[in-house]
């Protein structure tokens, strides 16, 4: 078996050493660091991520028809290995470009692909993860959360908490119930949520740090479209699952 990277992966790992060292402040790691200051840090990490789009380096693993590079295993390895090398930037849409985007592309419609992965891709679009809730957190399924289908719409009323990077998110994506009368597995939903509707309010919590990346997210009769579901009705905690998967690790 041969373990040498082939021509065109030595390629690769060449072209995005050079952008790295072309893109990244000067005297980064050694003399330039990210902001102290919280929201400055993350408009540099939001302004990173939109770099990186406009490199071509956003999304390498996704499909090219939907704006990735279609990079192989091995070209993802070599990805990881040169961002770490270079001690680039963490980015803030992790949770649209790591768990929304991925499980768009399984379960999203062609419709629902077009709309949100360009901006997801793109950074365009921040996302954050409406799943826990005070008494719904190692157990998902608990949550209760409503959502109404009314006149075709969904009404949505309950709480979300450890919504990380909510102040900064233009989208929510939030397991929600949807049949209180079915087995808890069996009554959810999927459903991708407008951040700017009316009746969504953040309150921020603070960590001792003094930072806030967490808070809660309150939702009070919020409309979401109906084609906003991912999945069947009900069906949302198979779509969970997959979302899911790809915390614990992008593919």
């Amino acid at each position: 078996m041969d373990f040498n990277y082939t021509p065109a992966e030595e390629q690769f790992r060449s072209e995005l050493r050079a952008w790295l060292a072309d893109a990244l402040p000067q005297g980064w790691g050694a003399t330039t660091f990210e902001p102290e200051d919280e929201e400055a840090r993350a408009m540099f990490r939001l302004a990173w991520e939109r770099k990186l789009h406009a490199g071509g380096w956003a999304g390498i693993n996704w499909p090219k028809e939907y704006g990735g590079r279609g990079a192989t295993l091995i070209e993802r390895a070599i990805f990881a290995e040169e961002m770490a090398r270079a001690r680039a930037p963490e980015g803030i849409n992790i949770i649209g470009q790591n768990l929304v985007g991925a499980t768009l592309l399984r379960h999203g419609t062609e419709a629902q692909k077009q709309r949100f992965l360009p901006k997801i891709l793109s950074s365009e679009e921040v996302w954050c993860q409406g799943f826990s809730e005070p008494n719904a957190g190692s157990d998902l399924a608990a949550v209760r959360t409503r959502a109404e289908l009314r006149d075709g719409k969904f009404v949505v009323n309950g709480q979300k908490v450890w919504t990380s990077f909510a102040q900064y998110s233009h989208w929510c994506f939030a397991l929600v119930r949807t049949d209180p009368d079915a087995p808890k597995h069996k009554g959810l939903s999927f459903l991708l949520i407008d951040m700017q509707s009316p009746g969504i309010s953040i309150r921020p919590l603070k960590q001792i740090s003094g930072e806030n990346e967490f808070n809660e997210t309150f939702f009070d009769d919020v409309e979401v479209p109906a084609e906003n579901i991912v999945g069947d009705l009900n069906g949302g905690w198979k779509i969970a699952m997959t979302t899911l998967a790809f915390e614990r690790g992008p593919e």
